[in-house]
């Protein structure tokens, strides 16, 4: 049964997003370029990282803590920027949470593939625990069940992506091992037309994949298709913050461990400098 609570929602407050490392920051950046009159509040579980190896049952018990940590601080919408965590964890924090609005990355993704597709096969890449899982398989093939969806895990990239290796001979040849199969028409026909980034980690990687796959290949950014939902989702809940708002707030940022580390990569992501004392250290 859902817990019922007593939620003081209003436009004002921020909109949280959870991830279990730096990954999420792509969805953040989509949003605040989206909406850029809101306040956001990212918590990164780099403490726990990778979600992407660990059990279902471990995933949900990770995320029901760091959902609760922004719950407490005060959040209007809480943002699962996270595939793994989404495809295990969604139903249940949406019960938990009750009636706070929950939103995944995984269900904007499918809508965006299905579509971009034309000749609907797709191929999706992310972490091993959410290929396994099939959340995007099933997303998509409710969508359009003539679909046709190749999952490949591709977890070498979240550890890459955290390095900042998001480009050169070795982010590459990464993706020619995972993906020449898949993309080689010889092989697989048809061949898929779309590539899913079912990781948030992913979107750093979209040049390279580009090269390796084809530029007549459509990829798919979850990040950018999470911040049109969230848009979409405030609008109809009357929860947007006003556009001509005092200020354009500076977004909040919370890490498990290593604060020295999230700045470091974090930048990386957000496309500008993170400062030290921007990053606070919280315990789970």
């Amino acid at each position: 049964m859902p817990v019922t609570r007593s939620l003081s929602v209003s436009p004002a407050l921020p909109i949280g997003l959870f991830d279990s490392g730096i990954g999420g920051l792509t969805v953040l950046r989509a949003i605040s370029h989206r909406l850029p009159q809101e306040k956001l509040l990212y918590l990164g579980d780099t403490a726990r990282l990778p979600y992407g190896t660990k059990s279902r049952d471990t995933i949900i018990r990770y995320t029901l803590k760091a959902a609760q940590k922004l719950v407490d601080e005060g959040i209007k919408m809480l943002v699962i920027a996270c595939n793994t965590a989404t495809s295990a964890a969604l139903p249940t924090l949406r019960e938990h949470f009750f009636p706070l609005p929950v939103l995944g990355v995984v269900e904007p993704g499918a809508q965006a593939a299905v579509a971009a597709t034309r000749n609907r096969c797709i191929a999706v890449i992310a972490t091993e625990a959410t290929i396994t899982d099939g959340a995007y398989q099933q997303a998509i093939t409710r969508l359009c069940p003539q679909a046709t969806v190749l999952g490949r895990a591709c977890s070498l990239f979240v550890p890459m992506a955290e390095e900042g290796w998001i480009d050169g001979p070795l982010a590459e040849g990464a993706a020619h091992r995972y993906l020449d199969d898949i993309f080689t028409p010889a092989v697989t026909a048809p061949r898929p037309d779309t590539l899913v980034l079912g990781c948030t980690h992913f979107p750093l990687f979209k040049k390279v994949l580009q090269r390796v796959i084809g530029p007549q290949v459509h990829i798919v950014d979850s990040a950018e298709t999470t911040a049109l939902a969230v848009d979409g989702e405030l609008q109809r809940l009357n929860l947007l913050r006003p556009a001509d708002a005092a200020e354009e707030p500076a977004p909040r940022f919370m890490t498990t461990d290593n604060q020295q580390r999230f700045v470091r990569t974090a930048s990386l992501f957000l496309g500008r400098t993170l400062h030290h004392g921007e990053v606070e250290l919280v315990n789970l």
